[in-house]
């Protein structure tokens, strides 16, 4: 009689339940960096590009997850992630200042830059009571900081691997701009859940494309994007701020 060997498999290490907290934390929607008011031209998309379905709105939000978060903003992410558990300074700097400059219209630019403050201002009252942490916080304040640098000081703060930190920021936004999506098509809450389940399938191969982006392959281009954003600042009537 032929008998089947078990090999047993080897879990991964568990995350601490309290880097788990925070980066459930940081993900949320209720984080008072006030997130919810943007549509990230989502809005002027439904007026002008015709995104005015469930099928048309999951797929501009696919396409803004692998074309413009996954090249950009999450590969800084990662990259200012390991900057700043390095104390490597001078290439936060950098990043900082890539993120600020690839911003193709006024809004965009004072979305990040109001985000960031937001989030140095919350993470300025998790941790007074920390020198250490105190220290690179203040630092974030004065580059001046944008979202996704931001938001990767408060995630080197954890012990979550580099991964896991991207996971929970991109699942974050695409929480929000599904939020942003069924009150500017407008959709129900149940078409809000479907998109929401078909950018949490495209999830993973977007983190994976941005842990393996460096300096030279970031890229910020989204042509269409950067006219409708424009668009949006004169739009006549707007639930968003961008």
């Amino acid at each position: 009689m032929n008998t089947i060997a078990f090999i047993p498999q080897t879990a991964p290490a568990a995350l601490p339940a309290n880097s788990l907290l925070q980066l459930i934390w940081l993900a949320s929607p209720a984080l008072p960096v006030g997130g919810f008011s943007y549509s990230e031209g989502l809005e002027i998309a439904v007026e002008r590009a015709g995104v005015d379905t469930e099928a048309t709105t999951a797929a501009w939000l696919v396409d803004q997850l692998k074309l413009s978060q996954a090249r950009g903003d999450m590969a800084v992410l990662h990259e200012a992630l390991v900057a700043w558990r390095a104390q490597d300074y001078a290439q936060v700097r950098r990043l900082n200042d890539w993120v600020l400059h690839t911003r193709e219209s006024s809004e965009m630019r004072l979305q990040t830059e109001q985000m960031g403050r937001s989030l140095g201002d919350w993470l300025r009252n998790q941790h007074a009571g920390s020198t250490e942490a105190m220290r690179d916080i203040t630092l974030l304040a004065v580059l001046p900081p944008t979202y996704p640098v931001a938001f990767a000081l408060a995630a080197a703060m954890t012990q979550a691997r580099p991964e896991d930190v991207l996971l929970a920021y991109t699942f974050g936004w695409a929480e929000n701009m599904v939020q942003a999506a069924i009150k500017s098509v407008p959709l129900g809450q149940n078409a809000g859940q479907r998109i929401l389940a078909q950018l949490a399938a495209a999830i993973p191969q977007a983190v994976a494309h941005a842990l393996q982006v460096r300096d030279d392959d970031r890229q910020a281009f989204s042509p269409m994007l950067a006219i409708l954003s424009a668009q949006h600042e004169t739009q006549y009537s707007r639930l968003f701020r961008s």
